[in-house]
């Protein structure tokens, strides 16, 4: 049983430190409302929050509803934020519903209900994924490179 409950930690903890951006999704601490510079922004009619550099920062958006798909970008092994992201979001039909510079490390977009391809690109290293939103629900894409730590 001792082993049992030794691995189990193990993997809980690995867990922890894969995902960190996922274990503080949930903080509901208050947020010291001074240093953070996020604001709602529109590109095409979509709503859309981009930011997360400091933990003030990251909580606001992590906090924010009214987002049907969050992406999170990071780098290695232990997810360490990285907030300089081209990002681009496609329909199904192929046409262009949002395009970001410099995003990150987390954006919040609200999108109609649809099957959506997005691209994250980070000094010339494409990462694609596909989602399909819905009406009601949020999509979570986490999208992390190897290196540079």
């Amino acid at each position: 049983m001792k082993v049992f409950h030794a691995f189990l930690l193990s993997v809980v903890a690995a867990g922890v430190l894969m995902f960190p951006a996922m274990s503080s999704a949930a903080s509901l601490e208050p947020v010291d409302s001074s240093g953070v510079q996020i604001q709602r922004q529109e590109q095409n009619g979509i709503t859309y929050l981009s930011g997360g550099i400091g933990e003030d920062e990251a909580k606001a958006i992590q906090q924010s509803t009214g987002y049907n798909l969050h992406m999170t970008f990071s780098i290695g092994t232990e997810g360490k934020y990285v907030p300089d992201v081209e990002l681009a979001i496609q329909s199904a039909q192929g046409q262009s519903v949002l395009t970001l510079s410099q995003a990150g490390p987390l954006v919040y977009v609200q999108l109609p209900a649809g099957k959506y391809t997005v691209v994250a690109t980070r000094n010339g290293e494409s990462k694609r994924d596909t989602t399909d939103v819905g009406s009601a629900g949020v999509r979570n894409l986490v999208f992390n490179w190897k290196g540079d730590e």
